[in-house]
């Protein structure tokens, strides 16, 4: 293995970034990617079928070269993985042994064995490796974070994550129904939801998974998996792949002692809150949330500001509901997050002592869990 020395970004003036696999979504990566201050696409490589070539254009690129090409290349200091999931170990690798930061997609691989030769090979070149779980850059990441270790609500009791996902892209060919190449939903897309959820409530192990497969058909549309955080906290996690686009839809919603928060779509972008609150209370969830709508449904005074719940009495002067979301589109919304994450991941390369948001520990944790899930489900040996 060789052991190449990477690329000095600190001194360079741009990070120059070459993408292997270019579809759409790696597509629509690139374009807010490029936005970055002081970054700049210099490659492409993967096949040459009409979507690469199209990609290259739209970019201004010559041409689509191979994937050992590209990652030999001197002009290239990070390279970008927009490849299914069954080739991000290969193509990591053989940037990594190139001497060349990683950004990959989810997965970070489809095995636990896989990502720790991965991260292995990029703590010996001091080099760059995260995958693509930008949840955690979203503003409501970090309001409901602050809820939670705030305890304006009480504790966290429970929580769940339905996921009605639309399958009309997805012909019964595609690779994502291929557990071979995809690693199946849990690993395939499971793993941003993991990830949110342990920034929130901390390390969790899996305790109960099941799939469905789709009948006459040799596919699995449907995972659910419970995980347990801490000693008192269940959280249950639902993706089904079988909805027309139109009806595509998610809900995640976090109950605590003294009410209950509930986000919307996949990337969250609308929150609701339903809650007894003190005076206090409303004062502090109204600075968490500033652009919210607040409703209130009862007031309560005297003897009636009393209540009980877990057999403790709580003193509440009324019941509230807060609600609002974003003004800007969700795929506008889901720009910003991709942008935040390449500048976050481009100013730890910059400066060491940078704190990142997302590490190689997260695309590993979050496999694990996937992998665990995954494991459970069919009573396996998890991989």
């Amino acid at each position: 293995m060789r052991e190449d020395s990477a690329v000095d970004v600190q001194s360079a003036d741009n990070i120059r970034i070459g993408v292997i696999g270019c579809g759409g979504f790696g597509l629509f990566a690139l374009q807010h990617f490029a936005q970055v201050p002081g970054v700049r696409l210099a490659g492409m490589a993967g096949t040459h079928r009409e979507a690469a070539l199209a990609a290259a254009k739209r970019f201004g690129l010559e041409n689509v070269e191979a994937v050992a090409d590209l990652v030999r290349r001197e002009d290239i200091d990070l390279v970008y993985i927009a490849t299914p999931p069954f080739l991000h170990y290969e193509q990591a690798m053989q940037a990594l042994e190139a001497g060349k930061h990683v950004i990959c997609e989810k997965p970070m691989a489809v095995t636990l064995s896989q990502a720790d030769e991965m991260i292995a090979a990029a703590a010996r070149r001091d080099l760059l490796l995260v995958a693509n779980l930008m949840q955690r850059y979203n503003p409501l990441y970090d309001a409901v974070k602050s809820l939670i270790d705030q305890r304006i609500l009480g504790d966290v009791l429970h929580g769940y994550f339905e996921n009605y996902a639309a399958d009309e892209g997805l012909p019964s060919d595609h690779w994502f129904w291929d557990r071979s190449k995809s690693g199946g939903i849990f690993i395939e897309h499971g793993v941003h939801f993991f990830d949110l959820l342990a920034g929130w409530l901390g390390e969790g192990r899996v305790v109960a998974a099941q799939v469905c497969r789709r009948p006459g058909a040799d596919l699995e549309d449907q995972v659910q998996c419970t995980v347990r955080y801490g000693e008192g906290v269940l959280v249950n996690f639902y993706h089904g792949f079988h909805q027309t686009g139109r009806m595509d839809r998610q809900e995640l919603r976090l109950v605590f002692e003294r009410g209950d928060v509930t986000l919307y779509d996949w990337i969250p972008s609308r929150y609701r809150i339903h809650a007894v609150v003190d005076e206090a209370a409303t004062r502090a969830l109204c600075d968490l949330f500033p652009k919210a709508r607040l409703d209130v449904s009862a007031a309560y005074a005297g003897k009636d500001r009393a209540c009980r719940g877990r057999g403790q009495v709580f003193d509440v002067y009324q019941m509230v509901e807060l609600s609002g979301g974003f003004e800007r589109p969700k795929l506008h919304r889901y720009g910003d997050l991709l942008r935040n994450l390449l500048a976050d991941q481009i100013a730890w390369l910059r400066d060491r002592s940078h704190a990142r948001r997302i590490t190689e520990e997260n695309g590993r944790a979050s496999l694990a869990m996937a992998v665990e899930a995954d494991s459970l489900a069919r009573g396996e040996t998890p991989r």
